[in-house]
C-alpha cells in the first residue's frame, strides 16, 4: 500500500519508568527514534545524507536489526506476526518506529510495528521487545483507531528484578504528530511497574539529525547504559534478583482489548 506519509520520521521525546514495590524509584531520560515505511526504505535511504538504510552512516537502519534478524524483506515476517492475532496487513502500510543504528551501535528496548489501514488509522501493531541477552518477543494487538487499550500477559524476561509474571496493561495514543505508549506491569491485582513513552513526531532533516548527535550524543548507546545503571542502583537499594529463565518455545504473545484474555501463538 502507498502512503502519503514520508518514507523516513522522527520522534523525539522523553521515556519514564517507575517502580512501585518493594520500594519506589524512578528515573526519566531523552530519546531520539525513526519511523521508517517498511517498504519504502530505498526512498527513506534517499531522505538525508546523514541517514543510511544498509550503509554506514551517522544513523542507520538494517533489515538485519528486526523481524526474522535476516537481510531480506520484512514485511512477510511482520504480515505473519499480525496473521497470527488475524489482522489483514495484505493491502496495509506498516511503519517500525525503533532506535536507530548510531555509529554502528544498535539496541533497541522496544520496537513498535503499526499496521495502518486504507484511510490511515492504525489497524494493529507488533511490540518487538528485546532484553540485554540478545532475546526477543513479540507481542501483537488489533488496534481501535488513534487509542487502544489492551493487554498480555508477562511472556518474557526483560529486567532480572522483575520475574516472569503478571500482565500487562498497553495504553496507546498514535496521532499525526505525537505517540503515547503506557505499559503497565500488573501483578495480582496491582501495579509493579510502568514505564511511559511520549514523543512528538518531527520531519526527518539533516538539521535534526546533527541536532541530536549534539544534544543527544548517545541516544542509541545510552539506552543500554541507562538500563545497566539503573539495574546498578536497584541491586543497591536490594532488589531481588531472578535468574534469567530458560528462553520458551514461543516467541509471539496476542494481547486483547482490556477486559478480555491474551494468549500465546
Amino acid at each position: 500500500m502507498t502512503s502519503s506519509l514520508p518514507p523516513l520520521r522522527l520522534h523525539k521525546g522523553r521515556t519514564t519508568h517507575r517502580r512501585f514495590t518493594p520500594f519506589a524509584s524512578s528515573f526519566n531520560y531523552r530519546l531520539a527514534m525513526i519511523d521508517v515505511d517498511i517498504d519504502r526504505l530505498a526512498d527513506a535511504d534517499r531522505a538525508c545524507a546523514l541517514f543510511s538504510v544498509e550503509r554506514p552512516a551517522l544513523f542507520s537502519f538494517n533489515r538485519r536489526d528486526h523481524g526474522a534478524c535476516r537481510q531480506e524483506n520484512l514485511r512477510p515476517w511482520a504480515e505473519y506476526e499480525f496473521s497470527k492475532a488475524g489482522i489483514n496487513v495484505s493491502s496495509a502500510s506498516i511503519r517500525l518506529i525503533t532506535f536507530p543504528r548510531h555509529m554502528f551501535y544498535k539496541f533497541a528496548p522496544i520496537s513498535l510495528w503499526v499496521a495502518h489501514g486504507i484511510n490511515g488509522s492504525p489497524l494493529g501493531i507488533l511490540y518487538e521487545v528485546r532484553n540485554t541477552f540478545g532475546e526477543k518477543h513479540t507481542y501483537v494487538a488489533s488496534l481501535d483507531g488513534s487509542w487502544s487499550r489492551h493487554s498480555a500477559p508477562k511472556a518474557f524476561h526483560v529486567s532480572p528484578f522483575f520475574d516472569v509474571s503478571g500482565k500487562y496493561e498497553f495504553s496507546l495514543q498514535y496521532h499525526a504528530d505525537e505517540l503515547r505508549l503506557g505499559v503497565t506491569t500488573q501483578k495480582d491485582g496491582a501495579p509493579v511497574h510502568s514505564a511511559i513513552l511520549a514523543t512528538r513526531i518531527l520531519p526527518a532533516t539533516n538539521s535534526q539529525l546533527a541536532a541530536i548527535a549534539i544534544t543527544m550524543p548517545f541516544s542509541t548507546l545510552g539506552v543500554t547504559l541507562g538500563i545497566h545503571w539503573q539495574a546498578f542502583k536497584l541491586w543497591l537499594k536490594g532488589a531481588r534478583y531472578h535468574s534469567r529463565p530458560k528462553s520458551g518455545k514461543t516467541h509471539t504473545t496476542l494481547a486483547s482489548s482490556a477486559g478480555k484474555n491474551a494468549q500465546d501463538a
